[in-house]
């Protein structure tokens, strides 16, 4: 393996390798339990079946960019990715389990052809930089929203839409069965924090964790038939067998079907929508992808002499068909983790760290029951968190410039808002080129982007 992977000759040890990957493991485990409890949702598909789905697809990813790229990074089902899945494509648009898969797999063929023809650059190129670099924060509000109403902490309000949950214990409005969650996620956001800020490996992680103790340590002890509420499958082996049932290879055995939104919306409305939404999951992945792997480089100082990230073709390529086989696994669009930068930091340099890293989620896969105990209100922390995390980008943006503060709020602001990563990208757009005619720079705006745009415009006209 050091031979292979060539440890010494990039100042490495398999020590270090094997600590790096454990690390890179530990900070983004939480991505099983968030995206299992996130599809159970639907209640077409069970936590167990996405449980190993998420498992299976962040094995196959996470050993593919270590082979063929030799980096210290880590796959999974991407945060923001997951979520525009289930809210966006699932909800809201009304496409069955199944029929959002097709989309997944469309854009992992797609990422495929984009970095094996070398399009994937023009296509990147053609977004401007206001809203390149908005749309991470534009995701990371639409998760930390997702969070918030998880957690119940946001809840429905006939005339604001949404108002915070009461806390009042003395009227009764709330009681302390409603209060005790409510209060388990706002700890579990706190201690995540401060333990990154202390620089604890895997503070999310241990931040649910830690949430989940309390919860039912404080239900158990304090609140009246709370244990009648605790329910667990405790067969190791029913989450495989709920993989292999209602998971593996729907994309191909009902994913095909569209009928029944080709019924109630129409042809027309369908081949937009797809395309459209296609297209979303392809630029998310894509930038998401991207600004990983520079981020991640970069902090282990391994970028090339040039600036670029070493085997970045082969990389992304590695994202690509590990998408692919997501899609037939039965989850949503898989991505490079911003978490392997923990490993990095610890000092992995290559890509045995990231077979370490697939090593413990292939181990991982055997603990579905204990994961399944884990309560919405401490994964809901977690995707909090992750939204913050995700808000940095903002920072290299001139807000006190309105041609580029008013296409990158407009990308922020309509995802959360109108609960679609999509709309936001769109908006973001479409606003970027009415700005630019107004200032008379109609030769700045290249054709990609009017394509695109376009495209998003005639989803509000022909689908919305």
């Amino acid at each position: 393996m050091e031979n292979f992977f060539k440890v010494k000759e990039h100042g490495s040890t398999v020590k270090t390798e094997f600590m790096a990957g454990l690390t890179t493991f530990m900070a983004m485990a939480y991505i099983l339990m968030v995206n299992a409890g996130m599809f159970a949702e639907l209640g077409t598909v069970s936590y167990g079946a996405i449980y190993i789905a998420t498992a299976v697809s962040a094995v196959i990813g996470t050993v593919l960019i270590g082979l063929l790229s030799n980096l210290p990074l880590a796959q999974a089902s991407g945060m923001g990715l997951n979520a525009y899945f289930v809210y966006t494509v699932c909800f809201s648009l009304g496409l069955s389990y199944a029929n959002a898969l097709v989309l997944v797999l469309v854009d992992g063929i797609i990422f495929t052809l984009l970095t094996v023809t070398g399009l994937r650059k023009k296509i990147f190129d053609a977004i401007p930089h206001a809203v390149r670099a908005a749309i991470p924060a534009g995701i990371g509000l639409f998760i930390a929203f997702v969070g918030l109403q998880n957690a119940k902490l946001v809840v429905p309000s006939a005339s604001t839409g949404v108002t915070m949950a009461s806390f009042n214990l003395y009227n009764g409005t709330a009681t302390w069965g409603t209060v005790m969650p409510l209060l388990v996620t706002l700890f579990g956001i706190l201690a995540i924090g401060i333990m990154a800020k202390r620089g604890v490996k895997g503070s999310v992680f241990w931040g649910i964790l830690g949430s989940a103790a309390i919860y039912y340590v404080l239900g158990l002890l304090t609140v009246p038939g709370f244990k009648d509420g605790i329910s667990v499958t405790w067969n190791i082996f029913a989450s495989f067998s709920a993989f292999g049932t209602e998971a593996f290879g729907k994309v191909f055995t009902e994913g095909l079907d569209f009928s029944a939104f080709i019924s109630a919306h129409g042809m027309e409305s369908f081949i937009i929508m797809f395309i459209t939404t296609a297209l979303a999951f392809c630029m998310v992945d894509m930038f998401d992808t991207l600004g990983t792997l520079y981020g991640a480089c970069a902090r282990g100082n391994m970028l090339t002499k040039e600036g670029n990230v070493p085997n970045m073709e082969k990389a992304m390529l590695a994202d690509a068909v590990a998408t692919t086989c997501g899609a037939i696994c039965g989850t949503s669009t898989v991505t490079t983790f911003v978490e392997s930068s923990a490993g990095v930091a610890e000092g992995g340099r290559t890509g045995l760290s990231s077979m370490v890293t697939a090593l413990f989620f292939l181990i991982a896969m055997f603990f579905a029951p204990v994961a399944e105990l884990i309560p919405s209100c401490a994964t809901a922390a977690a995707l909090i968190y992750v939204g913050i995390l995700m808000m940095n980008c903002v920072r290299e943006l001139e807000w006190t410039d309105p041609e580029t503060a008013v296409p990158a709020f407009m990308t922020i602001a309509m995802m959360p808002f109108t609960y679609n990563i999509s709309y936001g990208i769109a908006l973001g757009l479409i606003s970027y080129i009415v700005v630019k005619l107004g200032l008379g720079k109609a030769k700045e705006i290249k054709g990609a982007t009017w394509l695109i745009a376009i495209l998003f415009a005639l989803t509000f006209f022909l689908t919305h």
